[in-house]
Order: C-alpha cells, then sequence, then structure tokens
C-alpha cells in the first residue's frame, strides 16, 4: 500500500521535523522514568539552596570578624556550615548526574532504535537515493543531541532560573531597588543579546554541519569504492575531491568560531558591567555605613554565583540550538514516509505449498519511465518458472516486486490467491527466498553470513546449507574455517564464493518460493553445473522463479517467459519457444550457442 502519511516506530509520538517541535517528543522519555527525574530535580534544588547559602554564610563570617563589630571570636560553627555547604553543592549536583544518567541514555537508546527500525521499513527507493555516510553522520550527531537537549533543558535552564529567583529575593530582601534593578536589567540585556547573535551563528552552523556530512559521505562513499579507485588510479583525484569538501567545511567552521568570540565578548561585557555597578553601589553603602562589609561580600558572592551560571546559560542555549538543528536533521529521518507499508489487520499467508500469480501487473519507477506493462503469469506449487530477456527488460523487477520492495502500480501480485498488499509484509518476505545477482556480505564471518538465513540455525544445519551450495570443503580448507571474515561487502571472497554463501544462506532459510535471480552468474562454467544440478535438487517442491541470462540454466523449466521491453512476448517451454520461427527466444538461444562455440575454440587454442 502506498501511503504519504508518515511514521516513526519505535518511538513514542511522530516527529515533526521541526526544531523547537522536538521537545515535545522527548517528554515521553522523561516520563517514564519519571521519579528518577523527580529525585534528579529534588537534588537540583538542594545543590542550588545550598550554593546561594554559601554567600549568606559568608556574609555572617565576615561581620563578626569585623574590627568594628568587636566579635573577635573565631566563628567556628559558621565556618563549619560554610564547608558543609560548599560540599554539599558539589555532592547533590553529582547525585543528581548519577541518577539522570539512565534517562538520558535510554532516550539516546530509543531515538537511535527507532530510527534504524524505520530506516529499515522505508522503501528501497528510499536507499537507493541515499548517501550513508551523510546520513549515518546525522544519526550519530541527532542521537548525541538527545542527551545534551535533556541534560541542559533540566540541569542548566531550570536551575538558573531556580537560582536567579533565589537571588532575587535576597536583593529585594536585604538592599535598595537599585540593587535588583540592575540585576533584572543587565539579565535582560544579556539574554536578548545571546538570543539575537546565536540566532545568527546558527545558520553559520547549520552550514557547517550540511558541510560534514558531506564530505563524511564523500570519504565513505571513496573507500567503499576502494577498488574502482585502484583500478583507474585516481587516488589522488579523491584526495582532491574529498579535500574540497574539508576546505569548505574548514572556512565554515572558521567562521562558526569567530561568531562564536563575537558572542563571548559582548557576554562579558555585560557581565562586567553589571558586577562594576552593583559593586560601586554596595562600595557606596559600606562608606556611608548603611551596609556592612559583609553585606559587600554577600553582593559580590550573590552575583558571581548568579553571573557564572548565567553565563553557562548562553552557551547552553547556543548548545541547545546546536542540539536541536542535529536533532531536527535526524527527524527528518523518521518523518520519511513508508511507501509500501501494511495495511490495518494485514494478515499473514496461508501455510503450505505456496502459488504465485502476476496479473496485468504494471509498474514504473518514473512515471515518465514505464518498466512492466501488464505481464501475468501464474506458478503453480512447485512449478519452476523461468524468464529471460535482454538486460534492462524488466527481469530482476519482477523479483522485487514480489518480495514487495515496491508495490505494483498497476494489476496485482497474488501468493495461494491473496494480494500481498493484503499481507503482512514479514510474512510474505518470510515466505520467499532469493539468490540476487549481486551478493553482498556483511562484515563478519562466513558462519554468520550463512546463518543469517535463520539466525537460529543449529551448526549442524549452517555445515549441511554450506554442502548444498558446494561451498563447505572451500570453507573448511581456509585457515579460521567457518569463523573467516569475509571482509567489506565480503571482497575479500571471489565472485562465486560469494554466491555460493548467498546459495547456502538462502537454503538455510528452508522457503517456500524460491527466487534465482542469475544466481549462477558469477560462476565459472563447471562450478555453475555443479551449482545447478543443486539448485535443480533443492527447488523440487518448492515454488520456484529463476531470472537468468543464460538459457542453457532454464532449458528444463516448466514454463520459459521471454520479457522484451517490459512485456512478455513468449511463453511456453524450451521445446515450444524452439520451434518458433524468427521467435525471440529462439534469436536469443542462436546467439548465445555461438557465443559459447567460440568460448570452447579459444579454450582449446589455449590448451594447444
Amino acid at each position: 500500500m502506498v501511503s504519504s502519511r508518515r511514521h516513526s516506530p519505535a518511538t513514542p509520538q511522530k516527529f515533526a521535523g521541526n526544531e523547537w517541535g522536538a521537545l515535545a517528543n522527548l517528554v515521553p522519555y522523561l516520563l517514564e522514568y519519571r521519579w528518577r527525574v523527580a529525585l534528579a530535580l529534588l537534588f537540583l534544588v538542594t545543590a542550588k539552596l545550598a550554593n546561594v547559602g554559601v554567600p549568606l554564610v559568608m556574609k555572617e563570617v565576615v561581620d563578626r570578624l569585623d574590627s568594628r563589630s568587636a566579635l573577635l571570636a573565631l566563628p567556628l560553627a559558621l565556618l563549619a556550615i560554610y564547608g558543609a555547604l560548599r560540599f554539599s553543592t558539589t555532592l547533590f549536583a553529582e547525585l543528581r548526574d548519577v541518577v539522570f544518567v539512565r534517562v538520558a541514555q535510554r532516550a539516546m537508546r530509543r531515538v537511535a532504535l527507532g530510527v534504524f527500525r524505520h530506516l529499515h521499513s522505508l522503501s528501497l527507493r528510499f536507499h537507493l537515493d541515499r548517501q550513508t555516510g551523510g546520513m549515518t553522520r546525522d544519526i550519530e550527531r541527532g542521537t548525541r543531541g538527545i542527551a545534551s537537549l535533556l541534560s541542559y533543558m533540566l540541569f542548566s535552564i531550570i536551575p538558573v532560573l531556580f537560582e536567579f529567583a533565589l537571588v532575587a529575593l535576597v536583593l529585594l530582601g536585604r538592599f535598595d531597588w537599585r540593587f535588583a534593578a540592575v540585576t533584572f536589567g543587565a539579565v535582560a540585556v544579556y539574554i536578548a543579546f545571546t538570543v539575537v547573535v546565536t540566532e545568527w551563528r546558527m545558520e553559520i552552523r547549520r552550514r557547517a554541519n550540511d558541510l560534514d556530512s558531506k564530505a563524511n559521505t564523500r570519504a565513505v562513499d571513496s573507500l567503499l569504492n576502494y577498488e574502482t579507485v585502484k583500478y583507474f588510479g585516481n587516488e589522488e583525484f579523491e584526495a582532491r575531491r574529498y579535500d574540497e569538501q574539508l576546505m569548505q567545511y574548514e572556512s565554515a567552521a572558521v567562521r562558526t568560531e569567530a561568531s562564536l568570540g563575537v558572542l563571548n565578548i559582548g557576554q562579558s561585557f555585560i557581565i562586567a558591567g553589571a558586577l562594576t555597578a552593583l559593586m560601586l553601589l554596595a562600595a557606596e553603602g559600606v562608606v556611608n555605613r548603611v551596609l556592612t562589609l559583609g553585606d559587600l561580600v554577600l553582593v559580590n558572592g550573590l552575583l558571581i554565583q548568579l553571573y557564572i551560571p548565567l553565563n553557562v546559560l548562553g552557551m547552553v542555549y547556543r548548545e541547545i540550538k546546536q542540539s536541536l538543528i542535529d536533532m531536527d536533521r535526524m527527524f527528518r529521518l523518521m518523518a520519511e514516509h513508508r511507501e509500501v507499508e501494511d495495511k490495518p489487520g494485514a494478515a499473514d499467508l496461508a501455510d503450505g505449498a505456496a502459488t504465485v500469480e502476476f496479473r496485468a501487473v504494471d509498474f514504473h519507477y518514473e512515471t515518465a519511465r514505464p518498466i512492466l506493462h501488464g505481464v501475468s503469469f501464474f506458478i503453480r506449487a512447485g512449478q519452476r518458472v523461468a524468464v529471460v530477456g535482454h538486460s534492462g527488460s524488466g527481469k530482476s523487477t519482477l523479483a522485487r516486486l514480489l518480495f514487495r520492495f515496491y508495490d505494483a502500480t498497476g494489476g496485482a501480485i497474488l501468493v495461494n490467491g491473496m494480494d500481498i498488499r493484503d499481507a503482512r509484509q514479514a510474512s510474505v518476505r518470510a515466505a520467499i527466498g532469493i539468490v540476487p545477482q549481486d551478493t553482498v556480505l556483511f562484515n563478519d564471518t562466513v558462519h554468520y553470513n550463512i546463518r543469517y538465513g535463520r539466525p537460529e540455525a543449529s551448526e549442524a544445519e549452517v555445515v549441511e546449507a554450506a554442502r548444498a551450495a558446494h561451498i563447505h570443503d572451500f570453507i573448511e580448507s581456509l585457515p579460521a574455517g567457518y569463523q573467516t571474515m569475509v571482509g567489506e561487502r565480503g571482497l575479500k571472497l571471489s565472485g562465486g564464493e560469494k554466491q555460493r554463501v548467498a546459495i547456502a544462506r538462502a537454503l538455510l532459510k528452508n522457503p517456500r518460493i524460491l527466487i534465482f535471480d542469475e544466481a549462477t552468474s558469477a560462476l565459472d562454467s563447471r562450478s555453475e553445473q555443479a551449482i545447478q544440478a543443486e539448485l535443480d535438487r533443492i527447488a523440487r517442491g518448492r515454488t520456484t522463479l529463476v531470472i537468468a541470462h543464460r538459457l542453457s540454466t532454464v532449458m528444463d523449466a516448466d514454463q520459459i517467459l521471454v520479457l522484451s521491453h517490459g512485456r512478455v512476448v513468449e511463453r511456453g517451454t524450451h521445446r515450444e519457444l524452439m520451434i518458433v520461427r524468427d521467435g525471440e527466444y529462439a534469436r536469443m538461444w542462436a546467439l548465445q550457442q555461438r557465443e559459447a562455440e567460440a568460448e570452447a575454440v579459444l579454450e582449446l587454442a589455449k590448451a594447444i
């Protein structure tokens, strides 16, 4: 079913994809651990109360030691309280972090898992268009941004506001209105300046992020195509292209740091001006004997304790905005709609042997580029049907549609009489085993790659599948045997070895429907004959669709379909198609026979 709705599976809410809207999506993670959050907030409040209490106690200590007050005895109790408050500030701040860390880490885990699952649920069309390097960098930054955002919002914004309220109460209660007026005015100017400059900086930072992702995409793409780079001696060409991206990122990063300098200088100027004005007021009060020396220390201590976190607040606002930008890029991935999805109440395919029917199927990747036109055929349970045709005729598209990587744009595909659009995708794919033309393996062991067909399979079943695919002896000859690493995309194995691993993997899955998409194309003639005989054996009793280029491999198929420009132009057995005068199949057969004879002559000449 093609849908335009947006989804975000495994996440509490749908992500809107806008910066500040992301905050609402983090609330469920806080509610999940509400008691931890409440305890962390309690520790936070305790730490801030202790922090504000420090200058109050310090004032009393100074006043008790003032020679004018004639109290020259050492205030040991007050000094002990001072030390306890200093220690409590750090103690409860650390306890707060210890209690809250699980909340932040769980949020990162849940969102990262949600993105991962959602990406796997998107259609093949999305993954053909993706740029893996940039996408993984976006996910990495986005998940980090979640932990930063939760931490900053709860432990920087709220504490600063709370501490500001406490300081305001002390200033209004102990001093005249001018102290509060200067403090509030400076804070208002500071916040306004920070917001305005940070918004300006964010555009520069966005640009830097975009260039960083592009540079990473370039590097990953080049390394994945290492062999191609070497084939053409283009190491320096790739290095220059990569450096072009790095150079652009360097310029953006320099502009980002320069703009940060402007912000820091402006913030420091505002804070320094306010502190100077307040200290002048306090000093005037001491000179006029309206305030004590302890009051001067109290004002200085309160304002330093206020402006230090306020200075941090400027950094926090920058980081929150940056976290939101990073998360926004990741949430856009979550907002990608599923082109193919299960209908509400979709059922499983019926058990037992399977029939496959293509009923007047039309398909196009793009409207202007139709691929299939009214393709119809029926495969009875246990029957073997082959599809042949020239490259680009639409053969492999049939397999992609049956596997439901895409949905047909016209007509229907039925398994056991059920339209696969009405069935659960997991049920459809569980019934099908495929050996693709281009086999890509995980960068893991041979054992892992074979067992991937059925992760719960036993060791004996893995070995049996390898024997059936005629690769067991080769694996045993390797120094590490089944634990041999195959390398990135399986590049440590030859094309034929990779193909046989893919065959073993499909056999281990034990599906009801088998698809061989030119499964022996990477094998030499000798290996092809051995594997082909084995494929014939394992296909018995299973509904099989064979997509082939070499006609000699499908001569004994129950039915052969000849596809040309997306249409079935001929169908029948090998014998029936060969007697069609000037038929497409007969021409293809004659051409391949001449090519085979020419290869045989060359081989004979080499032997002589």
